[in-house]
């Protein structure tokens, strides 16, 4: 059996709702404001991955917080692009040890 990639849409919305605790509308006021971007299967419908679900407690958790859409958004960018950052350090690193292992 094929190990499921967290990055593959599956959920609906109905699941995605009920998965996160948030109702149905606020997932498509997210997605209209910018916070979450679900896939669309062929007939239009939204399709949900564990990353979007991931993506959704991040917002629901800002949201608990007191943080407004604006903020919201503008957080989870910077984690976004802060994790890019961090994975492109990691394969750097790793390119820098490869090289010093065939060096040696």
């Amino acid at each position: 059996m094929a190990e499921k990639n967290s990055g593959t849409p599956v959920y609906g919305i109905a699941v995605a709702a009920q998965l996160s605790g948030v109702p149905e509308a606020s997932l498509r006021l997210f997605e209209a404001k910018g916070l979450l971007a679900p896939s669309r299967s062929e007939g239009g419908t939204r399709r949900y991955s564990d990353d979007d679900i991931e993506r959704l407690r991040r917002v629901t958790d800002l949201r608990d917080e007191g943080v407004n859409i604006a903020g919201i958004r503008r957080v989870l960018d910077l984690q976004d692009e802060n994790a890019g950052l961090r994975d492109e350090l990691a394969e750097g690193r790793a390119n820098r040890s490869g090289a010093r292992a065939d060096r040696d």
